[in-house]
């Protein structure tokens, strides 16, 4: 089981123990009986959304915002190349997604305040700057609450964990984890979705009977309770689940050609990518993905171009050409980002660089926005926006308008307080232009 650790103690699990769901001893049913869906939007061209996480921090100047007339003392060690886009220069050590850069959008000159790995995660995994006192819900949460799914197929999945919570929206709304990742040709499925040792349909059948014999028992006192009330109607959904096979099928990556998950590659990002294509194909409604390992403070380089931008390069380019190939592109917005940028003044004594939120980048495609563009920048050293900042709250805010969700709409938390989607934060004009 790989684990990523960040520099100030936080863990980052690649891989969690199989079965895990939303929180802690969650089971399918209990995790039904908390998740339902929301009201519907109208007029948006996203239906679905894809959240790459970088927990770590990717350093912003070695990847998509290269100073190479900067001073030595700050540039690095790597060139730019061109992109397909003509003006348009990225790493040399992302030479696929260079070939797709027409498809994403790069946002520079993003900016916050939070160098703290837990802070910074929570920003960006919301939209809204962290407050002690109030848990805000992650992207996941919201557009599980307001865009509906069928019964059958959980809202918000993630792969094979997440820094998202349901925050002040409840448990409801938590991610059904996959708790650990595909590989390569073989059948992937999650725990719980699948009958093992030797369990049939009949014997979930028997079972479903049986609590329904028990519901019949406690029915007065279930209508006092409104956590109960629901469990009849949330334990139907869970059966639905299990004995679909449409459900067991959306997480099955080795149905797909051969072809078609070859230009994904065999890394457990890659595969992750091919499943996320999948489920949205199937009708998942957002899907995120984390891969960690970014916190580069030493022997930054080196992790780069030999550990972490090839699969990331390889990976994010098919994830992309992917859902142009299904017809989705149009319809998923997809947002990659980690917790803050990296140092532009390189750290010799450790070859690296340190947490850096002043200046950032993040990656925006599909649901509407017009690929092929650089909106923003920074100065000329990496050091901060070149002009008017962009933030996590108006990218937060521009993701939801891409899904047709008002991130000015209140919801109201348990103690009645009313609190916006976003508190913070402009759409983006720029990116729908």
């Amino acid at each position: 089981m790989a684990l990523h650790r960040t520099c100030d103690g936080a863990r980052r699990r690649d891989f969690l123990k199989v079965g895990a769901l939303g929180l802690s001893g969650l089971s399918l049913g209990n995790y039904l009986n908390l998740t339902q869906a929301g009201e519907i939007r109208s007029g948006a061209k996203a239906k679905s959304a894809i959240f790459i996480n970088l927990p770590g921090g990717p350093t912003h100047m070695d990847t998509f915002d290269m100073k190479p007339d900067a001073p030595s003392e700050y540039r690095g060690e790597f060139n730019p190349i061109d992109t397909n886009v003509s003006g348009i220069q990225i790493c040399e050590h992302l030479p696929n997604l260079a070939k797709v850069m027409d498809k994403f959008v790069i946002l520079r000159g993003v900016s916050h305040t939070l160098a703290a790995h837990r802070l910074g995660s929570e920003y960006i995994n919301t939209g809204n700057r962290p407050l002690p006192a109030l848990e805000f819900p992650g992207y996941g949460a919201v557009v599980s609450k307001e865009l509906p799914t069928r019964p059958e197929l959980p809202p918000f999945v993630s792969i094979p964990n997440t820094a998202q919570r349901p925050g002040y929206l409840g448990v409801q709304y938590a991610p059904l984890h996959t708790g650990a990742t595909p590989r390569a040709g073989q059948k992937f499925s999650v725990r719980g979705l699948e009958l093992r040792n030797g369990l049939t349909i009949s014997d979930v059948e028997r079972r479903t009977n049986l609590r329904r014999d028990l519901d019949q028992t406690f029915l007065q006192f279930e209508k006092n309770n409104d956590l109960l009330r629901g469990l009849d109607r949330f334990s139907q959904q869970a059966y639905d689940m299990i004995t679909s096979p449409q459900a067991r099928d959306a997480f099955d990556v080795s149905q797909e050609s051969p072809e078609f998950a070859k230009m994904f590659g065999e890394s457990p990002f890659g595969q992750s990518c091919l499943l996320a294509t999948r489920l949205i194909d199937n009708g998942v409604r957002f899907v995120s993905i984390s891969t960690g390992g970014w916190d580069t403070h030493r022997d930054n380089w080196n992790n780069l171009k030999t550990r972490l931008l090839p699969p990331f390069d390889e990976s994010l380019a098919a994830l992309f050409a992917g859902l142009e190939q299904k017809g989705l592109l149009e319809e998923t917005v997809v947002l990659v980002s980690g917790e803050f940028g990296r140092t532009p003044k390189i750290n010799n004594e450790r070859v690296g660089r340190d947490h850096y939120p002043r200046a950032m980048f993040m990656l925006m495609a599909g649901g509407g926005i017009s690929g092929g563009r650089v909106i923003g920048a920074s100065d000329e050293k990496a050091m901060g926006p070149l002009n008017e900042a962009i933030t996590p709250d108006d990218v937060a805010a521009s993701f939801y308008h891409a899904l047709g969700i008002d991130h000015q709409k209140e919801y109201h938390t348990s103690t009645g307080r009313p609190v916006m989607i976003v508190r913070d934060g402009h759409v983006l004009p720029e990116l729908f232009s």
